[in-house]
């Protein structure tokens, strides 16, 4: 069975190149979602829902339980899936992704959820300006961050808004499912996290009756800033599922 990694916002499959170069396995796979690098389908109106959706029908493309991974969105939307879909789920690890009816979405997604203000956030965005924001408030490297914000396209920045806007009480809609999830569970996350603070890192791993809940000594953006560790810890639950 394959290893699946989702990526979360705003970001594209080449997240995970870090981790997948230090990982030992060769079935694994990272997947762009629609309006993240991938295309739309017609009709597709970037909830997250339809996000959800969406990854159940590719999951059930493959024939078998997978090891899921989720960073940020990745792993909300990863986690949701574990809840609803455990038969496809053979382990599941994620992090950097709050699922609690207490968490207050962060300044700048509520600036996403409002409707006249994330309009105009998203018109005036800028490559150069979103990459030193997102080095000085997230300690993404520097040539991580200019890519990153560099494939800020139209249709990212649109479902970017539509997912947040789709989000505004997914912690009440969601959390409750969490009891249901029965696949081995992974917790990562950092410890000086300003969007997702450690704690709901905490809150994910008892609501999933987690065997690990790492804290790293990083930023948001984990798997970016210790890709080794990540791949570390994934291997250890991977391992640990199949005897290895």
């Amino acid at each position: 069975m394959p290893a699946i990694l989702i990526h979360g916002v705003p970001d594209t499959h080449r997240v995970w190149d870090g981790v997948r170069r230090h990982l030992t396995r060769s079935d694994v796979e990272a997947w762009d979602l629609p309006g993240f690098g991938a295309p739309r389908p017609a009709g597709f109106g970037s909830t997250k829902e339809e996000y959800v959706d969406l990854l159940v029908e590719r999951l059930e493309g493959i024939g078998e339980p997978v090891d899921l991974v989720g960073h940020d969105w990745g792993c909300i939307l990863t986690a949701r899936i574990a809840s609803v879909r455990p038969d496809l789920v053979r382990t599941w690890a994620g992090g950097s992704g709050p699922i609690s009816a207490e968490y207050v979405w962060h300044p700048v997604a509520q600036v996403w959820q409002d409707r006249t203000e994330g309009d105009r956030f998203m018109a005036e965005l800028k490559a150069e300006a979103f990459a030193a924001d997102l080095v000085a408030g997230f300690d993404v490297p520097q040539d991580l961050a200019e890519e990153m914000a560099g494939r800020v396209d139209g249709p990212m920045k649109d479902s970017i808004l539509r997912l947040y806007r789709s989000a505004v009480t997914v912690g009440a809609e969601w959390e409750p499912a969490l009891a249901q999830v029965s696949a081995p569970s992974l917790v990562f996350c950092g410890a000086l996290d300003p969007a997702c603070p450690a704690e709901y890192g905490r809150k994910l791993g008892a609501a999933l009756r987690a065997t690990t809940v790492a804290e790293l000594d990083c930023n948001h953006w984990t798997v970016l800033q210790r890709p080794a560790e990540v791949a570390a810890l994934l291997e250890v639950h991977w391992g640990a599922r199949t005897g290895g």
